[in-house]
């Protein structure tokens, strides 16, 4: 190995020096830690994903995301106060400030990032776009849909995917368009129409929690759609963004590396993986580059576990398997930048 000469050991150590200053508090960021509160916008209730008890406590996929987010900046994964809001709400109410993050199943697409102010923290869930009939109807392709009406939330990629795939094929039908989740749910059941179209995970959810008799309906094996699913903020705060960001990161760092909830107090005392140590607080300034406490990471997993266990607790009871969302290491496209 090349040895590096004294100049260049000292401008190494200097750029290290410089990167290792902790980052300033944007403007949203400042804002969340005076008002010692994170505002969450989510979904009306979606099994596994975001749904609210009778006593008013929020579970879920991507609640988990937004308490791990408040415990970063916050010290706390309680201080959270989430919003449920319905398709057409929820981009007015991020642009307006009334949420500081969206965590409620929106897809990445070049519009949004483009024209609504807003950017994604990455990838939170990998799907797709099926469609649920009622068993007894015998419709088994996209081409027996031909004439039926579906019931399809408006305001959503859901919608756009079904107008061009539904053409490019020829196959005609009806749409049925509401603007709240339950108001789909309730024309599908009651039969006001015969198919119900939207992200396979939130099919496979649906029928789960709100089917009458789950095995009266069936979802289908298409998929007509990429939905890259992920948190949403407004543009203007990178500090902010970093750290929503990274968050995502650090619970799938954790997988790769066996960091579990279980496990994590004695992998950060004595794993001799530089990553995990560096992941955990135990080594480097990770924390402190983000403008956070050290132990952030540490912390979040010790709470929540790695993004399997979050998979396995949330999403896997609806009897979804990891497929694209299985770590790229076992056969899946998920994986963290590196955390150096």
């Amino acid at each position: 190995m090349k040895k590096l000469s004294a100049a260049m050991l000292t401008a190494s150590a200097m750029a290290v020096a410089s990167t290792a200053m902790p980052a300033q508090a944007g403007e949203l960021l400042d804002t969340i830690i005076e008002r010692d509160e994170l505002i969450c916008g989510v979904n009306t209730g979606l099994a596994g994903f975001g749904i609210a008890d009778s006593q008013g406590n929020w579970t879920g996929f991507d609640v988990e995301y937004c308490r791990a987010v408040a415990s970063v900046i916050l010290g706390d994964s309680s201080k959270v106060s989430f919003v449920p809001l319905s398709s057409v709400q929820r981009f007015p109410a991020l642009q307006a400030g009334e949420v500081d993050i969206l965590s409620r199943n929106t897809t990445w697409t070049l519009t949004r990032d483009a024209s609504l102010g807003s950017t994604f923290a990455g990838v939170w869930f990998y799907d797709g776009q099926g469609f649920m009939v009622r068993a007894e109807d015998g419709i088994e392709t996209l081409e027996d849909m031909n004439g039926a009406s579906v019931c399809v939330e408006s305001g959503t990629t859901t919608e756009l995917n079904l107008a061009d795939v539904f053409a490019a094929r020829g196959i005609e039908y009806e749409p049925v368009l509401f603007e709240a989740l339950q108001e789909v749910l309730t024309a599908f059941f009651e039969g006001r129409c015969d198919v119900y179209t939207t992200d396979a995970s939130a099919l496979a959810a649906v029928r789960t929690a709100n089917a009458p008799n789950p095995d009266d309906y069936a979802i289908l094996p298409d998929l007509i759609s990429k939905e890259p699913l992920g948190p949403m903020l407004r543009r203007g705060d990178d500090e902010f963004y970093a750290i929503a960001r990274w968050v995502l990161f650090a619970f799938l760092e954790a997988e790769e590396k066996g960091v579990t909830m279980a496990n994590v107090e004695d992998m950060r005392a004595n794993s001799s993986d530089p990553t995990v140590q560096r992941l955990l607080g135990a080594s480097g300034e990770m924390g402190s580059l983000l403008g956070v406490d050290n132990d952030w990471a540490y912390n979040i997993i010790a709470e929540f576990g790695n993004y399997g266990e979050m998979y396995e607790r949330n999403i896997t009871p609806l009897g979804l398997p990891r497929g694209l969302n299985a770590l790229w290491t076992d056969g899946g496209i998920q994986y963290a930048p590196p955390v150096r």
